[in-house]
């Protein structure tokens, strides 16, 4: 599927299913008969999936029909979804935009109402990104809780797989479906939320204040010290895992030169400073779960600054810190929701919120209850 300037969505189109509801998967999750591809050429020579992975056979037996397989940003390893060698998805709600990385083409082809729901994978941010920039609803559930059975990378500390919507309602619906022991959490829309206080654009901010004051939530200003050094060291992390996952591609000579200079980086992380990093994981965990223990859940904006246009996106280093405040959750493994706000700008924000891990249920409620509220909330 592509648009009118030849930027696929899709990597491959499908009819897989015959339920009612369209589901779009990220292509670095198996799907039996097709190559999983990670958004890289340095795999097209490799033999087809042998099995489904563990949320596609969930998918299957729920009421869904697969309809393709979405691009995303090269090895999944980049946050702004620009991909040259296989293709970058539009942003089809801001088409100058990035779409956001990794999970590009997932957020793209919610946004373009080509699916209901689809599937990402978030090791940091890579759902709630895309999501940000592309105007729609997306959720990293609590590590672990979902699945990662047949996705690439095989093994990783911060990875989830992650639902991109276009309405709040479908986050519970749909995490139901990829996991069986997902209850829909019904209560009344009540919450107490603590406000994270960071530096943002003032706009975004403003956005944020307009859909926490029209939601009857309590709300109280909140501090996370250890937020920038969470940060540093969920970055420590993800180039560890992904250089011991991809190190052995730096040198093929079909990996794009972005991702290249990115993984020949990611093999300098010392044994040193992934040891500091892990005892970060654990204080700021700690942290996280010491302030949720006073709220429901904790609010900051998924983004500090709009999404960059897709000349601003050219420099993929440079991108990075468009993660500050998504990332750190990651690393302390939390569940998180990215809510699409509109702005006088024309352009989206993101609301972030964090919930208890474990209580993804009542966070999709949260998330429902404050976009029924809210006037600046997007739904497609």
């Amino acid at each position: 599927m592509t648009d009118s300037n030849e930027r696929p969505i899709f990597i491959e189109s499908l009819a897989l299913g015959d339920g009612a509801l369209r589901v779009a998967v990220k292509d670095t999750i198996d799907i039996a008969g097709l190559r999983t591809r990670a958004g890289s050429a340095v795999f097209d020579a490799e033999p087809p999936a042998a099995r489904h992975a563990q949320v596609v056979d969930h998918l299957l037996a729920a009421d869904c029909t697969i309809v393709g397989k979405t691009h995303l940003h090269e090895l999944a390893f980049g946050v702004t979804g620009l991909n040259a060698r296989m293709g970058t998805p539009p942003n089809p709600k801001f088409p100058d935009r990035v779409p956001g990385g990794s999970s590009s083409g997932s957020a793209a082809a919610v946004a373009a109402g080509l699916a209901d729901f689809a599937l990402g994978t978030d090791t940091g941010g890579s759902v709630r990104i895309p999501a940000a920039c592309c105007g729609v609803f997306g959720i990293k559930p609590t590590y672990g809780r979902v699945s990662r059975a047949g996705v690439a990378p095989p093994t990783s500390s911060l990875d989830c797989v992650g639902v991109f919507t276009g309405n709040a309602p479908m986050l519970a619906k749909a995490m139901a479906i990829i996991d069986p022991t997902f209850v829909a959490d019904r209560g009344p829309c009540a919450a107490s939320v603590g406000w994270v206080q960071v530096e943002a654009d003032p706009a975004i901010q403003q956005a944020i204040a307009l859909a926490i004051d029209h939601s009857g939530f309590q709300h109280t200003p909140f501090d996370l010290p250890m937020l920038s050094q969470a940060f540093d060291a969920g970055l420590i992390i993800i180039n560890q895992e992904n250089w011991q996952a991809f190190g052995t591609l730096v040198g093929h000579p079909q990996l794009g030169e972005d991702v290249r200079v990115r993984l020949k980086a990611a093999g300098e992380t010392t044994a040193a400073s992934v040891t500091c990093a892990e005892g970060v994981r654990q204080r700021f965990s700690a942290a996280v779960d010491a302030a949720l223990a006073q709220v429901d859940a904790l609010v900051l904006p998924t983004m500090p600054d709009f999404p960059l246009t897709l000349e601003q996106g050219a420099d993929a280093r440079a991108a990075i810190g468009i993660t500050s405040l998504v990332r750190p959750f990651n690393l302390s493994g939390h569940p998180a929701i990215t809510v699409p706000l509109s702005t006088p700008q024309g352009l989206p924000a993101g609301l972030q919120l964090i919930g208890r891990k474990g209580d993804d249920a009542r966070l999709c409620r949260i998330a429902e209850c404050l976009a029924q509220r809210a006037p600046n909330v997007i739904v497609t």
